[in-house]
């Protein structure tokens, strides 16, 4: 994605059943990757709930995506 596109892309927050259809990832993986460092962490909303930046899972998708093709990672 340019970074023009990037820019006119509207910045909301996603919730786990919308986190895992992004990235294919189950729970345990999402949270196993968190405590890894490895996959972005979550906001908290509120006592029980929290979100992922979209922009954050986007990013976190289009470096699998360089690191799959050798590709360096910006």
């Amino acid at each position: 994605m340019s970074e023009q596109h990037a820019a006119t892309v509207p910045l909301c927050l996603l919730r786990l059943p919308q986190v895992r259809e992004r990235v294919g990832l189950q729970r345990t993986a999402i949270y196993d990757g968190i405590k890894l460092g490895t996959f972005p962490p979550p906001i908290k909303l509120g006592r029980r709930c929290v979100a992922w930046p979209s922009d954050a899972i986007d990013t976190w998708v289009r470096e699998r995506i360089a690191q799959s093709r050798g590709e360096s990672v910006r």
